[in-house]
């Protein structure tokens, strides 16, 4: 959330950097809350003001034992009034508030002025596409080849945008997770967590999801919970309203979870397959830094993303994004694209962001100074994928496929996978259970 004080102040600027983000905002009707809550307060003030002259008027004539039912009147006068107006300002804070949770962060300055994906800048790549002797078959079609991806199943058990990996299928999913965990806490240096999948409105509320994102999220509408859309959602919630010191930062949290979003509408290609599912797996990084640190520590974050798909031998290319392709709560990202030869192009797979203090505002996530005895300040948060599970599949098995329908596994994920290689069964087999 951006701070009410500083859009204030700031007006003109915000409406600029906000304007660069492809959002129409109506100014107007926050400025004619805002002048009227301003009102509301400076008649409470003046109403004040007077009831304590009316009072020290009503204590001289007690006093002097002359009628003092002119002062009492005026006094209930008074205080219904006031009464009445406080209850108008709470209402108008409460306007202001649900207003500012409808904004999104503010483009850092360094973020390229774009309105759309065409407008993203690759700032590196590494590897070069493979060039196939043979026309690169779709994920889906050498998952069902290898009998590790079972649609059909999956939609009887779930609907549409479901699958069931089955043996080396389930046993390559899971190698993958560990073998990014392994690589992110004992090389990169991050604390594993194991989350709820579950969490509160406030959970969601903390980190932009709500309300902006309601209608994408699954709720169980019993208890009131929401099924987690990202395991950023409840490691970022775990300092909510809690005051960090300052020695401790940066802190450095990553955890698996499953991954839950409704994914509406057709996407053309991505209606086949797994890259885009109701139902993921992924491997999250979250940060906890100071305002100081936060872009050195965003730089990094990137690369221990990207050290993923160089391990696993993946083309890639790291993509800065322009103001008008920003997430919700970012202020800055990049995004990593994986190479997917049936596609013949580059898509997201992993995207690392600098939130600022936007998700602690919303959380109530500070720190205190090591120095100086100040003022507890709020915390920058940064998220990233590290990276998603599901399309790191999808861009081994089409990237390391074979003429012959095997899958070659990167030798950093062979001692994860208990094999080197995947074997096809033949198109026309069909696997027992």
């Amino acid at each position: 959330m951006l701070d009410l004080s500083f859009l204030r102040k700031n007006l003109e600027d915000v409406q600029g950097r906000l304007a660069t983000r492809n959002l129409q905002v109506d100014w107007g009707y926050f400025l004619g809350v805002d002048a009227r809550r301003r009102e509301a307060i400076k008649e409470v003030e003046e109403l004040k003001h007077e009831r304590n002259a009316i009072s020290k008027e009503l204590g001289r004539k007690k006093s002097q034992g002359e009628d003092i039912s002119g002062c009492r009147s005026q006094m209930k006068e008074l205080s219904d009034r006031i009464k009445s107006l406080e209850v108008q300002a709470r209402e108008l804070d409460d306007e202001l508030y649900a207003f500012l949770a409808t904004l999104p962060n503010l483009p850092h300055p360094s973020v390229p002025v774009g309105e759309e994906e065409g407008d993203n800048v690759v700032v590196r790549s590494w590897g070069e596409p493979r060039g196939f002797p043979f026309p690169p078959r779709a994920h889906y079609q050498v998952g069902e080849a290898l009998g590790i991806m079972d649609f059909k199943r999956a939609a009887k058990l779930s609907g549409s945008r479901f699958v069931v990996l089955r043996g080396w299928g389930a046993r390559l999913e899971m190698a993958l997770i560990q073998f990014m965990l392994d690589l992110h806490i004992k090389s990169h240096g991050y604390t594993p967590f194991m989350m709820p999948y579950l969490v509160n409105r406030e959970t969601m509320y903390a980190t932009g999801q709500l309300p902006k994102f309601e209608e994408e999220l699954y709720r169980a509408d019993r208890d009131d919970l929401y099924l987690i859309p990202t395991a950023e959602v409840p490691l970022v919630n775990l300092h909510r309203g809690e005051t960090l010191a300052e020695g401790d930062l940066p802190l450095r949290y990553t955890a698996y979870t499953p991954c839950f979003r409704r994914e509406a509408g057709s996407y053309g290609q991505d209606v086949r397959g797994i890259i885009r599912q109701h139902q993921f797996d992924k491997v999250e990084l979250v940060k906890f830094t100071t305002p100081e640190t936060s872009y050195q520590e965003l730089e990094g974050l990137v690369a221990d993303a990207e050290e993923v798909l160089r391990l696993l031998e993946l083309p890639y290319r790291v993509v800065e994004l322009c103001t008008g392709d920003l997430g919700f709560a970012a202020s800055k990202t990049y995004d990593l694209e994986v190479w997917i030869p049936s596609q013949d192009r580059y898509r997201e797979i992993s995207s690392c962001s600098n939130c600022e203090d936007f998700q602690a505002r919303r959380g109530e996530v500070r720190y205190r100074p090591a120095k100086g005895g100040g003022k507890s300040r709020l915390v920058h948060t940064l998220n990233g994928s590290g990276v998603a599970v599901g399309r790191t599949m999808v861009a081994l098995l089409e990237n390391h496929q074979e003429e012959d329908g095997t899958v070659v596994v990167p030798q950093a994920l062979v001692p994860y996978l208990g094999a080197d290689r995947l074997l096809c069964q033949g198109v026309d087999e069909k696997p027992i259970y």
